[in-house]
């Protein structure tokens, strides 16, 4: 019985694949990145376009209230995928890492932004 070292020789390294949740991160922050700009965008085309303002009491303004609501929750779940994706061994963190940060600039800067709004329209600003 003898062994053939021939087959161990040419064996390249196991490369490490990247991080499911890290690659599911940064397809959903970017996804829902885009998606918020649409919803700002929307909601500034339908300010301008009526005259006096939108009522706050309206159906368009409602809409658009939760699609941002629901496009920050899953900017938050994509933030929680990338964490996870951070702490998996023996994987590529790059994705990982690009998601985490993209959705949580993203949660952030969404949030200064009601927050400002708000204060404009309670004068403040």
């Amino acid at each position: 019985m003898e062994m053939s070292m021939e087959g161990v020789q040419n064996a390249e390294p196991i490369k490490p694949k990247h991080s499911g949740f890290g690659v599911a991160s940064f397809s959903i922050s970017i996804a829902v990145g885009l998606l918020i700009l649409v919803v700002f965008v929307i909601a500034g085309i339908l300010q301008a376009s009526t005259p006096g303002g939108m009522d706050q009491h309206s159906i368009k303004n409602m809409v658009i209230g939760l699609s941002i609501i629901g496009l920050l929750l899953f900017d938050i779940i994509a933030a929680v995928f990338g964490i996870i994706g951070l702490f998996q061994r023996e994987r590529k963190k790059l994705f990982a890492i690009l998601g985490t940060i993209f959705s949580l600039l993203t949660v952030i800067l969404v949030i200064a932004l009601i927050i400002f709004g708000i204060m404009k329209v309670k004068g403040a600003i």
